[in-house]
């Protein structure tokens, strides 16, 4: 993780900070240390309505995954990869889907 958040900060523009929103599954390990130039954000533990991507998850299950029959694991896996490759062509879905108005920069809240 420590890694991941050094290659973030390298990319963050000079003079800029970042927010990095984070979820706390059960049983994670002690945090990283945060650069100077990013903020971590943890979300309550067991607060699913909070993390976007849970919704997104959702979405994908109630669209394309939900109330199958599926004949084997690669079955499970096409659909897995239809319903993924169908949500990366619409980028506008997954914005308003994903999106916080409390996360937008210039927001006023």
């Amino acid at each position: 993780m420590q890694l991941h958040l050094d290659e973030i900060a390298a990319r963050v523009t000079a003079g800029a900070h970042a927010i990095l929103i984070l979820d706390q599954p059960a049983g994670t390990c002690q945090g990283p240390q945060d650069p100077s130039n990013i903020s971590l954000l943890q979300l309550p533990p067991r607060a699913p309505e909070l993390n976007s991507q849970e919704n997104i998850w959702q979405f994908m299950r109630q669209n394309w995954l939900s109330n199958r029959i599926f004949k084997s694991f690669d079955d499970i896996v096409d659909h897995c990869c239809y319903a993924w490759n169908t949500l990366i062509d619409q980028p506008w879905k997954i914005m308003s889907i994903a999106r916080r108005d409390w996360a937008v920069v210039g927001q006023s809240i």
